[in-house]
């Protein structure tokens, strides 16, 4: 069975790919995702806060050691040569590409225009094939216009695609009111490829201690309808990579993005449920359907359930939402 696909350029053995979580950060793992026939995988993502606060923890230290010896300031490398946390990030893209041969796509999340670039720059020299730029950024100032907020977006696939070569894609929200729009610009921008969607941090309350909870929810089948409307909207339309990252927990998921014309499909909450080598299953799950329907491959199937080839595009519109509600009278 044909699973090949390409994803902004990088051709992928399979359009199954672990997306971007805590699984990838032990080469142990991404070598189990390999051997499990995962596509590519997404390393966990580089916070720029992260490094920040360890550069000064790092400042905290040798102030407080560099006054016993005048040679103390010797044992610390200078800050030029230490690139504190993202060291180990870079270490770990060199190991994935020196002991797998699947793609490796590296993951940014930075708050400031150096950090977007310097970081990117580094990721590619280490070797990563691709980079997610994954915007985690809530505009919760009033005073900031829906326009501020889309340039944001607009400036930093901008910066990096002038400074790296390798194909970028860019992790969006769903709250755009213009989705359609920003995607062409986006891709006008640079973007090779268009991530849909993040799950931006929801708080919760704990209405007895009156506090803020902050757990994470995995990601259920059940979310994936946004998503799978504007991939089904966007393919043929927006000239870039479309990748499915909500709600994929079985072949049936992978399926659906794959109909409405998703390039590749991401998961990592069912492997955190179900383990590295649930990717076998999803595989075999899929092989299974493509015989039953007469499949040979994945480009024989991709996107003919997106609104340019389903026989009522209207389905997709206000029209169809009439009939919905027409129908429950």
């Amino acid at each position: 069975m044909d699973f090949r696909t390409n994803y902004m350029g990088i051709p992928l053995r399979s359009p199954i790919v672990v997306s971007a979580c805590t699984l990838s950060e032990k080469i142990d793992h991404i070598l189990q995702m390999e051997d499990a026939g995962a596509g590519a995988v997404v390393l966990f993502s580089l916070f720029e806060e992260q490094i920040q606060r360890e550069n000064a923890l790092f400042e905290k230290a040798r102030a407080a050691t560099s006054y016993v010896f005048a040679e103390a300031e010797d044992y610390f490398p200078d800050l030029d040569d230490y690139h504190v946390g993202s060291t180990l990030y870079l270490e770990l893209i060199r190991q994935a590409k020196e002991r797998t041969q699947i793609p490796i796509i590296a993951s940014l999340n930075a708050v400031s225009t150096e950090g977007w670039t310097e970081y990117a720059k580094q990721m590619e020299e280490a070797g990563a094939d691709g980079l997610e730029i994954n915007v985690f950024w809530i505009p919760a100032d009033t005073r900031i216009s829906s326009a501020d907020v889309e340039q944001r977006y607009i400036d930093i696939i901008t910066n990096v695609k002038k400074q790296v070569s390798i194909p970028v894609a860019i992790k969006l929200n769903p709250y755009f009111s213009a989705m359609g729009n920003m995607a062409g610009r986006l891709q006008n921008a640079g973007a090779d490829g268009l991530v849909l969607f993040n799950r931006f941090y929801q708080p919760d309350f704990d209405v007895d201690r009156l506090q803020v909870l902050s757990d994470l929810q995995y990601s259920d089948a059940n979310e994936i309808r946004l998503p799978l409307l504007w991939i089904a909207v966007l393919y043929g339309k927006v000239p870039v990579s479309l990748a499915a990252t909500t709600g994929v927990q079985s072949a049936r998921e992978v399926i659906k993005y794959l109909l409405a014309g998703a390039d590749v499909t991401m998961t990592a909450s069912a492997l955190y449920k179900n383990g590295i080598y649930h990717l076998n299953t999803m595989h075999r799950e899929l092989e299974e359907w493509m015989v039953r329907l007469g499949f040979d491959s994945i480009e024989a199937f991709r996107g003919v359930m997106s609104q340019q080839h389903v026989s009522d595009p209207s389905a997709y519109e206000r029209a169809n939402y009439i009939r919905i509600l027409e129908g429950q009278k």
